[in-house]
């Protein structure tokens, strides 16, 4: 090899003397022959074009090299593997949160008093009984003068001789008081098949003084049993 060089009659760059295409523009050289410059911005003569026709069909044939190549060496696809997934994540549970109950101003129903149980029978007030020894003109207040008298009506027969009455002072609101003036160990006689009883006693003035004005119940009980329950007032007159 020497030092020489040879110039590319096509674009004038200096290329060693045993090269045989310009390493600037890729013509083929040719060794002593003067640089012809072209006319265009393209070489239109006969040599430039079978120079160029040159070039390109040597980069075509190196392109279909390189696929025949590289269909000598498929790459093996991946036979019987699954990319792995990525395995799902359980997210965690998020519990509800719970509100803290708002206060309001709505009013509490205040509690009312239980009604008493119902009972069997009843009592009422008055001055005189029938000949079935009931009250034919009630009153509700007694005064000076007027006959204590009342009857028991039962809703079944009483089943034994005698049945008992209390008498306690009551509230004028109607609540029972703490005084008991009579006892249920005050016995009165029935009989026993019987379903109504009554009692005619003396003078409402004698019950104004030993117990005094105001609102009483009287109670009645079978044994221990509860059956009948109803009110009245002593009155000075």
């Amino acid at each position: 090899m020497t030092d020489e060089s040879v110039d590319c009659f096509n674009c004038g760059s200096s290329n060693p003397e045993w090269a045989q295409v310009c390493r600037s523009c890729g013509v083929v050289l040719r060794h002593g022959e003067a640089r012809v410059t072209p006319a265009g911005r393209v070489p239109t003569d006969r040599d430039s074009l079978l120079s160029m026709g040159a070039v390109i069909g040597t980069i075509l044939l190196a392109l279909l090299v390189g696929l025949f190549v590289s269909g000598l060496n498929p790459t093996d696809p991946i036979v019987g593997q699954s990319s792995p997934s990525p395995s799902a994540t359980a997210e965690p549970s998020i519990a509800p949160s719970v509100e803290p109950p708002v206060a309001t101003d709505t009013a509490v129903p205040a509690a009312t008093a239980s009604a008493p149980p119902a009972l069997s029978g009843t009592v009422i007030f008055g001055t005189q009984l029938d000949g079935n020894r009931q009250v034919i003109d009630p009153v509700e207040t007694y005064t000076p003068g007027m006959t204590f008298a009342h009857s028991i009506t039962n809703a079944t027969p009483f089943g034994v001789p005698t049945i008992g009455e209390q008498v306690v002072r009551m509230n004028e609101d109607g609540t029972e008081g703490e005084e008991v003036v009579a006892y249920a160990g005050n016995q009165l006689r029935v009989d026993p098949a019987a379903t109504t009883a009554g009692y005619s006693g003396p003078d409402a003035s004698a019950f104004l003084q030993s117990w005094g004005p105001g609102l009483y119940e009287m109670r009645v009980y079978v044994g221990d049993t509860l059956i009948a329950r109803g009110s009245f007032r002593l009155a000075d007159g």
